[in-house]
């Protein structure tokens, strides 16, 4: 009886062990890239924020303005009030300018349609 023997061959390629990486020079390339992926959108999201502050600052000054603007209008118009007051107007005729409240009695009026036929 004769038994073979299978022996390997010797003209095929040896037989590669399967690696647990597809890559062995960047095994953890595709979690770097992850991490970098991430911290980019972080870092968006932190200078929209940012700028969402500058303009809220903005806002809140021109809000303050307004309402100092506000403020100056209704004094300017209390101003305006007071000055236009009859009572002040008499007041300073009669002080710096020194004339005199005409007398009812002796007041007259000219009918210039009258005089002008």
């Amino acid at each position: 009886m004769s038994t073979v023997v299978d022996s390997p061959r010797l003209d095929a390629a040896p037989r590669r062990r399967k690696q647990a990486f597809s890559s062995s020079r960047r095994p953890f390339a595709g979690g770097v890239l992850w991490i970098a992926a991430v911290g980019v959108l972080l870092a968006g999201i932190v200078a929209v924020n940012v700028l969402v502050l500058q303009l809220n600052m903005q806002l809140d000054g021109l809000g303050r303005e307004r309402a100092g603007l506000k403020a100056d209008n209704a004094r300017l118009r209390s101003q305006l009030s007071s000055a236009s007051a009859q009572s002040s107007i008499e007041r300073d005729a009669t002080t710096k300018l020194g004339l005199q409240a005409a007398d009812v009695l002796t007041l007259t009026y000219v009918d210039l349609a009258r005089t002008a036929k």
